[in-house]
């Protein structure tokens, strides 16, 4: 039984409904768990599936990939959406499953979209009928099922990540969609090449949105003299309208992106970092995140190598609460350049976390007596602050003395490194610790 089945010479259906493949030929993309010899296809073509996780971006052909297997499976087929099903419902399909195994030696696979949207509760109801076999799962996911899906659920699973579609395969579907009879051949239109090219690549690897454009575009144009549809490209861009971005401020592509635009700020790529907080601010990202994450890194990466890179990135976060977005953009995108190009050490952060390690794993003995506090009443009395040397008073405004207990004293948590001001930093801490030590 097919329930995805939905009348495919139906001109009401959308044209993303209406040109889904029924077989793995037709498929487009995912060559690389799909193509000739894949395990996955092989399973597939010989009705030998177990349960499945999809997971990708919206567009990339989960829910087809159901809609194919659905079309080759003897097994009974069942679809139903995260955002609707509950734990009765589920239990119900659970035992017309067995029945069915029982009475028929019929199988059942339940297909579950957006399966990050059922709670724990209505996971683990799942769970002992995948693991007698009363069910095959296949869920799809737009979410990292790691962060997202029930780690018993996820052991009894094979998860295959679907990527975005390339160009070329876009292209494949615009132009099969175009001359199909389930597509707009009944439509007589012509496209431009820069139209076509400005759809597939305002897509952004989106199949759903490809085709939903094509549509719009095409039905949308009215016949010329000859009854034919003309798009060019501001047709076209009146369509689309503007790109889509697949950004969840909440899941996988946020930390993916934020992931890709802190690691190119730290390895001094200018252009790559202004990419993808171009990316972040087309997806409407929190503006007051993206400058967080510059005053961290600004210390972070670029640290005493160049310490003005932290008053860039603060005075880039005043500018925010100053003058907001889009004015904004442009100190903000300031400090990116000038964190990303300033030269780079880590030596803050190591120096920090070794301090920290090192208090964590020593006894905390009491302040040297020079250095305790000897303004309040008495204090001079208990011997607080004898012996301390005011560094003013001395050459260089530095005077040898011990500033640490007696069990760390020859400790030693911030390395200069050679990058920028630090060179000079490293040579003047040097001669102080020679002389202290």
């Amino acid at each position: 039984m097919d329930l995805f089945s939905v009348g495919r010479d139906s001109k009401g259906q959308p044209l993303a409904v209406r040109m889904r493949p029924t077989n793995l030929d037709d498929y487009v993309g995912q060559q690389h768990i799909l193509g000739k010899g894949k395990l996955l296809r092989q399973a597939i073509e010989n009705d030998q599936i177990g349960s499945l996780i999809l997971y990708g971006p919206p567009g990339t052909g989960k829910t087809t990939l159901a809609h194919v297997i659905s079309q080759t499976t003897n097994a009974y087929f069942l679809k139903v959406s995260a955002t609707t099903t509950g734990v009765a419902e589920l239990k119900n399909i659970i035992s017309k499953a067995q029945d069915r195994l029982k009475f028929q030696q019929k199988s059942t696979i339940l297909f579950i979209d957006e399966i990050q949207r059922l709670n724990k509760g209505q996971q683990d109801v799942l769970l002992p009928a995948m693991e007698d076999g009363d069910i095959k799962l296949i869920a799809a996911t737009t979410e990292n099922p790691y962060f997202e899906v029930n780690g018993a659920l996820l052991s009894r699973s094979s998860i295959f990540q679907l990527q975005p579609l390339t160009k070329d395969e876009l292209r494949q579907i615009a132009l099969r969609a175009m001359n199909h009879e389930n597509g707009l051949l009944d439509y007589p239109h012509q496209i431009s090449e820069q139209a076509l090219e400005h759809l597939i690549e305002t897509s952004n690897g989106d199949a759903r949105v490809l085709l939903n454009s094509l549509e719009f575009a095409v039905m949308g144009t009215i016949p010329n003299a000859q009854g034919i549809r003309v798009i060019d490209l501001q047709t076209m861009e009146d369509a689309v309208q503007s790109q889509r971005i697949n950004y969840d401020k909440s899941g996988d592509s946020h930390y993916d992106v934020t992931s890709a635009f802190i690691k190119s700020m730290r390895g001094s790529d200018p252009d790559a970092a202004l990419y993808w907080f171009a990316r972040m601010l087309y997806a409407n990202e929190d503006p007051r995140f993206i400058v967080r994450r510059l005053i961290v890194h600004a210390s972070e990466d670029v640290g005493m190598a160049d310490p003005t890179a932290m008053l860039v990135a603060h005075a880039a976060a005043n500018a925010l609460e100053w003058v907001g977005l889009p004015e904004a953009r442009i100190p903000i995108a300031q400090a990116i350049i000038h964190i990303a190009t300033a030269p780079k050490s880590n030596s803050v952060v190591k120096a920090i976390d070794q301090a920290m390690a090192t208090v964590e794993q020593t006894q905390a003995e009491p302040v040297p007596k020079h250095l305790r506090d000897s303004h309040y009443s008495g204090a001079k009395e208990l011997g607080h602050g004898d012996g301390y040397l005011y560094p003013h008073d001395y050459p260089y405004h530095y005077v040898k003395q011990q500033y640490m207990p007696n069990n760390v004293k020859d400790q030693i948590f911030y390395q200069p490194t050679e990058q920028g001001r630090e060179k000079h930093i490293k040579e003047r801490m040097d001669y102080f610790r020679k002389q202290i030590r």
